[in-house]
């Protein structure tokens, strides 16, 4: 993605309790970009190919693997610095609480190795 451009919606969901949409911010170019879950379990320099922040808070999302949908696995700084899994649903749940974009993808980040990000 290049330096400012806008993120392209992928998809919106309907949401029973306000009937409204609750997007989901992904762009098609990082969508095709991500490895399909368990393809860089050998990788000893997995890229974190997307970032998603926490607006009001110190949390980071970094995004290596995806299933296609919904599902990510990636490096999480939060209250500890782990690997594990994230969705799309759990942001959108949180948006959707909070009234606005409160998790946002980073349209600056680029693709950097999770060792680095590690440091």
């Amino acid at each position: 993605m290049t330096r400012g451009a806008a993120p392209v919606l992928l998809w919106c969901r309907k949401t029973a309790s306000q009937g409204g949409c609750v997007m989901a911010l992904l762009t098609e170019e990082i969508k095709k970009s991500l490895p399909a879950l368990y393809s860089q379990e050998e990788n000893k320099a997995p890229l974190a190919r997307a970032r998603f922040i926490d607006s009001l808070g110190d949390w980071s999302w970094y995004a290596i693997e995806f299933d296609g949908d919904n599902l990510f696995f990636g490096l999480v700084l939060g209250f500890e610095r782990e690997l594990g899994y994230f969705t799309l649903s759990e942001f959108e749940e949180v948006n959707q609480k909070a009234g606005f974009d409160r998790i946002q993808l980073d349209p600056d980040f680029t693709p950097v190795s999770v060792h680095e990000i590690q440091r």
